[in-house]
């Protein structure tokens, strides 16, 4: 039963209302207002409305505004985002639309006859860890599964007449083995829901073509407008589309087909002496990463805490999924002390990222330490070690995105190999190369065939080293680590020495990634004024550095010549800043999440002696590539007259924007105040600073002790021992 139009209209007004104390532009409140009228009137959205009501009752005005101002965008390769109630949230509405969309297209494509579509999903249960739900209100998306989507999605597809090929029921499927299962049976389409490495929260749905990959532009674009032009949503209940065949279960075959891909791509089946613990961040990489180093013949050992399929991540550091993150191996590494491990590799919960961590020997100490390498690094490992085998009876051929550390290709050069370095960011980029190659035998106009082909890398810690999937795998590139790793052991070397022999050979480079999140409505239009502003009047210098080079990917006089699509310019919303031969600043809008990417890039030549650079040297650069990064970030914030101090960019990247200007403004004012009083209380300012800490979660102390030690270091020093005991 659907409301009266009288308390609708009721409802709407005081939305109206409670929007207009926002600071959004008024065309977005607007857009709200419409879709809030629909969800509140319209009888599919029924069970959706005593939540929207109560959120309404609750004044919860920002929360709604971003709910429901736009329709989640069908980005790349399909919508992603926080689960929640509106057209601006993961739920089975957002979802349902896109999968019948698919459907559609689909069947545009390849007609009438027999279709086939794979389907993966990853252990996440929405449980509104953030509490954007009112409690004790009815509502149909608390509890929902990526198992529960993956269903709802396959009953779409059987309605559509398409057959469904999907994992046992308790059994999540990686992103890897999905681009591989497609290839394998010889579907025409799959679909993964995931979020990846996102927060608990999150959800999405991303579409795969029948290569295994994700459509490019211009054909994204056609399939977007496609889930655009859809109406309504049919299904097919699920266990009359299992008994109908439409639905089925996928040949336990395939994944077995999977491992031995990778297991394949071994180098050096000698050379398997390396310990390796193992962490899957409580997801699918136990059943794809684990396997393939054990079954491969090394000591792999999978860390217990976060070894369980747990869509909260409970025992992740801020429950944050991603190896990027340092503090994600934390866990790993302390069991790796106590089992005497060489290794400690990560993956996020669908298993297409891996992080790295090795053991490093002291200089003249006898000790030794962990040493947690980057994307860029990991990637310049795997490359370096799979160019210095033999068996390439071509020149290898390696692809990387434009953002990834140009130090691969120093090494590519250096191996006598080619680079194909330009890629846009989004591994579809790669899988659409390898396709290319596939068919016609080149990608953008240079000869080559998939024989030659080495890996794929992306700094964001994505590799391929197999064209027999088209998505980032972490399998492959574990085992070539771990090959790596026990030959250099046995010359008394660890990982951190073959990297500081590559930096001997083809010169230092340094690279660092800081990210800026801004969320919301508000967010939005920040982030988009941003890029406008640097595009239009981009900075002639950057800290001390002068900009000797601009270039926007967009211009149609560039590299990628003309624009075929929206979400072709949507793609190549990148801005590079050249600052001589050897340092460099690009900023992008990130895909998948609410936040700017600034990569910065210092590199050095090759000293003549190929000498490594001195550990003096490298903290010099180290430094000077963060500040360079730190430099750009105030630059780019003060196009939105956003002023930062520097010590507040120290806190940690998830935080957003919003909160690091609160902590500048509010929070760090007021406790030099407490703290400078005479014999002030530390135990209840203690208390009070972490209330005031409470709305960045029960994490909040952590993320901002690096910003406020920065601070004490530069304004307060007398107050740091202070600091450290209220954090």
């Amino acid at each position: 039963m659907t409301l009266p139009d009288l308390q609708t209209d009721a409802l709407i007004d005081q939305a109206r209302i409670g929007f207009a104390g926002l600071q959004v532009a008024p065309a977005l409140q607007e857009a709200a207002i419409g879709h809030l009228s629909e969800w509140l009137s319209l009888p599919q959205f029924q069970a959706y409305q005593p939540q929207i009501m109560a959120m309404i009752d609750d004044q919860r005005w920002a929360l709604l505004l971003d709910s429901f101002y736009q329709v989640i965008p069908f980005g790349t390769g399909g919508r992603r985002g926080k689960v929640g109630i509106g057209p601006n949230r993961f739920n089975p509405w957002t979802l349902g639309m896109s999968v019948q969309g698919h459907a559609a297209w689909l069947r545009q494509e390849f007609g009438e006859g027999e279709i086939k579509v794979v389907i993966a999903y990853d252990v996440r249960c929405f449980r509104d860890l953030g509490g954007q739900l009112v409690q004790d209100v009815p509502n149909p998306i608390l509890g929902v599964s990526s198992r529960k989507f993956a269903e709802m999605a396959a009953e779409i597809y059987a309605a559509a007449e398409i057959t469904v090929m999907m994992p046992p029921e308790h059994t999540p499927m990686s992103t890897p083995e999905l681009s591989f299962a497609i290839r394998n049976l010889g579907a025409q389409g799959g679909l993964n829901i995931s979020a990846s490495h996102n927060p608990p929260d999150d959800n999405g749905g991303k579409f795969y073509n029948e290569t295994g990959g994700q459509e490019v532009p211009p054909r994204d674009e056609q399939m977007a407008q496609m889930v655009a032009s859809i109406k309504s949503i049919e299904r097919m209940p699920f266990d009359r589309a299992m008994a109908a065949g439409l639905i089925q279960v996928q040949p336990e075959e395939v994944y077995a087909a999977y491992l031995n891909a990778n297991l394949a791509c071994s180098q050096n089946p000698t050379a398997r002496s390396a310990r390796v613990v193992f962490t899957a961040l409580h997801g699918t990489g136990r059943l794809t990463v684990l396997p393939v180093l054990q079954e491969a013949g090394f000591q792999a050992l999978l860390e217990p805490t976060q070894a369980e399929f747990d869509g909260s991540f409970p025992n992740v550091p801020f429950r944050f999924p991603n190896p990027e993150l340092v503090a994600s191996l934390d866990s790993a590494i302390q069991y790796a002390e106590t089992h005497g491990a060489h290794l400690v590799m990560a993956c996020d919960p669908d298993a297409d990222r891996l992080g790295l961590a090795a053991r490093v020997n002291l200089p003249g100490t006898g000790d030794d330490q962990w040493r947690v390498f980057n994307g860029n690094e990991i990637a310049t490992l795997v490359c370096h070690y799979l160019l210095s085998c033999h068996g390439f009876s071509a020149q290898p051929l390696v692809f990387k995105t434009e953002v990834t550390s140009r130090l691969v290709s120093r090494v590519v050069h250096h191996w006598g190999g080619r680079t194909i370095g330009h890629l846009l960011v989004g591994f579809k980029y790669i899988g659409d190369a390898l396709d290319q190659l596939e068919k016609n035998g080149r990608f953008a106009g240079i000869p080559a065939s998939l024989d030659q082909f080495v890996l794929g890398v992306e700094e964001s810690h994505g590799i391929l080293v197999t064209s027999q999937v088209r998505d980032k795998d972490a399998a492959g590139a574990a085992l070539a680590l771990a090959e790596l790793a026990s030959l250099e052991a046995e010359k008394g070397r660890t990982l951190s020495d073959t990297l500081s022999h590559i930096w001997g050979q083809v010169g230092y480079v340094r690279n660092e990634l800081l990210s800026t999140v801004m969320r919301g409505a508000s967010g939005r239009e920040r982030i988009q004024a941003i890029q406008r502003s640097l595009r239009q009047d981009p900075p002639t210098q950057i800290g001390n550095r002068s900009v000797t080079a601009f270039h926007d990917r967009q211009s149609e006089t560039g590299i990628f010549g003309s624009i075929s699509s929206e979400t072709e310019r949507a793609s190549r919303d990148v801005l590079v800043f050249e600052l001589g031969e050897h340092a460099r600043v690009i900023l992008r809008p990130s895909g998948t999440e609410p936040k700017n990417k600034v990569y910065v890039e210092l590199a050095e030549a090759p000293s003549p002696d190929q000498a490594p650079p001195s550990s003096a040297r490298i903290l010099e650069v180290e430094n000077a590539c963060r500040q360079l990064g730190e430099d750009f970030v105030l630059e780019m914030l003060s196009r939105v007259n956003l002023t930062l101090p520097r010590w507040a960019l120290k806190a940690s990247e998830i935080l957003s924007v919003e909160q690091k200007l609160d902590l500048a403004d509010r929070i760090v004012p007021d406790l030099k105040q407490r703290l400078t009083i005479p014999d002030s209380d530390l135990t209840e300012t203690r208390t009070w600073l972490h209330a005031q800490l409470s709305n960045m979660g029960p994490d909040g102390p952590k993320l901002v002790q690096p910003a406020l030690l920065a601070w004490a270091q530069e304004t307060q020093p007398a107050l740091i021992t202070a600091i450290q005991r209220l954090l």
